[in-house]
């Protein structure tokens, strides 16, 4: 579902209902679309919450896709991903509650564990399982996204950065505690390095009554992802682990009243044609077909 939202032009103080009040930051971003998410299935049989990629948002270039799972209940995700391939983008796994093991063709594995990433570059082919597990209580809860790359880059190796949580530096933003994933908020880079749409991506819970505020370039695009709580993003308020599509400037400024947890994602668009299919991304169809024969006669990892 998927809600538009009139933004008010103008500074100063707006009555937020459930939300802090407070001065609007000059050249802060405000909200263009608000998507609540589509029940989907994939995998084996795993629920999910679809929030970027679906019918309300096909794609924010460079992003191409967030799922959100998050359930107490085994049969929900047990069954999980297993084997698949992916050619041409890039896949990156957030885990808030419970784990995910991961093997692929060539023979790496790991667990990516509460609040642990792994950012995977498919690139030219991988072939890989994911499969869920749950935290003591039961849950397991996470996000995957899909980040495109360009045409020169689609064919390089396959890599894996796979972190814990304790890899993640922490700073104090305004009122907020961050997390910061990938990229540069203030002094502070984050350990995930070396990928071309020069993203950003900030995992912030701010306390009831605060402030989050982060410089982002004025060209990336940008979404929020809230994932508990509520918050406000100018006029508009987050709830319900909504995503925000802001517009483009260069401050992301959110409040919340009650207290809230977000990810923030900004990344450079790439501007170039998208051709995708299945586990596939590529940039002409052609490129497709061709990823699905070198698949089926063994030639995707390696080729």
């Amino acid at each position: 579902m998927v809600t538009r939202r009139t933004v008010l032009a103008g500074l100063g103080s707006a009555a937020l209902v459930g939300c802090h009040t407070a001065s609007k930051t000059r050249d802060a971003r405000s909200v263009t679309l608000v998507v609540d998410g589509a029940s989907h299935v994939d995998g084996a049989g795993v629920k999910l919450r679809k929030m970027l990629g679906g019918r309300a948002l096909p794609m924010l270039d460079p992003f191409l896709m967030l799922d959100e799972f998050k359930s107490d209940d085994e049969r929900d995700f047990i069954a999980g991903f297993p084997s698949h391939p992916h050619r041409g983008f890039e896949t990156v796994t957030f885990m808030l509650e419970g784990a995910i093991a991961h093997k692929d063709s060539v023979g790496n594995r790991g667990l990516i564990e509460g609040n642990g990433v792994q950012w995977m570059t498919a690139g030219k082919g991988i072939v890989h399982s994911e499969m869920p597990s749950a935290s003591p209580s039961g849950s397991n809860w996470g996000y995957q996204l899909w980040v495109n790359l360009p045409a020169k880059l689609k064919m390089q190796a396959p890599r894996y950065q796979e972190l814990k949580a304790s890899d993640f530096p922490s700073i104090d933003v305004d009122d907020a505690r961050a997390r910061v994933i990938i990229g540069k908020l203030g002094n502070t880079t984050g350990p995930i390095d070396g990928i071309a749409t020069q993203p950003l991506v900030i995992d912030a819970i701010i306390p009831a009554g605060g402030r989050f505020r982060a410089r982002v370039p004025r060209e990336h695009a940008c979404f929020v992802q809230l994932a508990q709580g509520a918050c406000a993003i100018g006029d508009t308020i987050l709830t319900n682990r909504a995503l925000a599509v802001l517009e483009n400037d260069d401050i992301v400024d959110v409040h919340s009243d009650g207290g809230a947890r977000l990810l923030v994602f900004a990344g450079a668009p790439i501007g170039e044609p998208v051709a995708r299919r299945g586990p596939f991304v590529m940039n002409t169809d052609a490129e497709l077909d061709q990823a699905y024969a070198d698949y089926r006669s063994g030639r995707l990892v390696g080729s």
